[in-house]
């Protein structure tokens, strides 16, 4: 596995029997590859897509038929097609469990900045705003660090915030981290992965939990 889909596995294990999911664009949509076959979840994209699975590779690609990252995806028996209206109304509603979004900076107060850098090309907001309101529970699935090296966990972010004090959970390919009322709460680390590796490369301060495991996937 590359680090991308060791980060989709370890956040399809997050899902429960029933639970209604939207995946975000990118990274977040490559969960729906490691969905243990015991658990069924109901998942949903922003584009209008109800009950959606990964592409059938028995049957053409229909080119209508995409996740929110443009991706070829199946429609369940049970899914459906819907309009936006009704789409955003699932959101806004509160019928969300979960929603698993990836992002440009995470910070110590669970807020998230996934959509604009400053000076840099805007490609748009889409539904992140609605998303991480209306669910249950906010997932961030990013690789630990930027391309620069750069820490994407911060003290705080820097960038245009998507939403504040939003996020429960925080999934890399080094590491989970809940953010708690104290701050964010290392719990697992990836296998061969060390707490000190994941210290040096997090721009925030970790409480490191009593039951710390290894990672996973």
């Amino acid at each position: 596995m590359n680090s991308k889909q060791q980060i989709a596995s370890r956040v399809a294990k997050e899902f429960r029997d029933g639970d209604i999911v939207n995946l975000g664009a990118g990274l977040p949509t490559l969960a729906v590859n490691y969905i243990p076959e015991d658990v069924q979840v109901h998942l949903c994209s922003e584009n209008g897509i109800v009950g959606f699975e990964k592409a059938n590779p028995d049957l053409p690609v229909d080119p209508f038929c995409t996740d929110a990252g443009e991706q070829p995806i199946s429609i369940t028996a049970a899914g459906c097609v819907v309009d936006s209206c009704t789409a955003f109304g699932l959101i806004r509603g509160k019928h969300l469990k979960i929603t698993v979004l990836g992002t440009m900076q995470v910070d110590a107060e669970g807020s998230i900045a996934n959509w604009m850098i400053p000076g840099g090309k805007v490609a748009g907001m889409g539904g992140a705003m609605d998303l991480v309101e209306g669910a249950e529970r906010v997932i961030v699935a990013t690789e630990h660090c930027a391309k620069d090296g750069t820490p994407k966990i911060l003290e705080k972010c820097t960038f245009p915030l998507t939403g504040y004090g939003v996020v429960n959970t925080i999934i890399t390919e080094l590491a989970y981290i809940e953010v708690t009322k104290e701050g964010l709460c290392l719990k697992e680390v990836a296998p061969g992965v060390s707490v000190e590796e994941v210290i040096q490369k997090t721009g925030a301060n970790l409480i490191i939990s009593k039951d710390l495991r290894e990672m996973s996937r």
